[in-house]
């Protein structure tokens, strides 16, 4: 399924963006969810990482998609000059761009895949609006909740924590990735009745 106009100037049919944190403190924290998606998509279709538009990058084919996977490495605060910088390279335009992002209004667990949408306070999707000069990006939303009754951290540290063994991080994350390889071979709609 091809997400692109026919008659694009862009070598790719997705950019897919996991936003995250640099640094070992970072690597399995909530905030880090989309990195981590975006890893296991390399994993899983055989890509390698290599230093390109302040991030990494992988490419890989998804189902006869040729995919780009970005890692921002700039901290989430400044996630959209990487972005932008890549989706300026490649030639994708906003709506070939999905982003894989963590979520405190969803509750731990849940996934909602959507087009455009506000900021909801996320630094790393405002940064991207500002570089894109749009909001109108696919999203793969994934819940991480706030913090329960009686835990007094404040929710910046509740993100940047690593997820309990509860939770089931691995299952999230293997989920989201058949989430967005799901919007990648069968449309954001599909992807919504599957998973939303």
């Amino acid at each position: 399924m091809r997400l692109l106009r026919r008659g694009s100037a862009s070598t790719l049919d997705i950019l897919v963006v996991g936003l995250g944190n640099p640094g070992r403190e970072y690597e399995r924290t909530r905030h880090n969810v989309g990195w981590l998606v975006v890893d296991e998509l390399a994993r899983r279709h055989g890509g390698s990482w290599r230093s390109k538009f302040s991030g990494s990058l992988a490419e890989v084919r998804v189902d006869g998609s040729k995919l780009a996977l970005l890692k921002p490495e700039t901290y989430m605060n400044e996630s959209g000059r990487s972005a932008a910088a890549a989706a300026r390279f490649f030639k994708v335009p906003a709506e070939s761009l999905l982003v894989v992002h963590d979520d405190v209004d969803l509750e731990p667990g849940r996934l909602q895949a959507r087009r455009g949408g506000g900021l909801a306070g996320h630094n790393g999707l405002r940064s991207l609006g500002q570089h894109l000069g749009t909001q109108d990006f696919l999203r793969l939303r994934i819940g991480v909740g706030r913090p329960g009754r009686g835990d007094p951290r404040p929710v910046k540290d509740w993100v940047l924590s690593p997820f309990a063994p509860e939770e089931d991080p691995d299952a999230l994350v293997a989920r989201a990735a058949d989430a967005a390889e799901t919007i990648v071979r069968d449309g954001l709609e599909a992807a919504q009745q599957h998973f939303n």
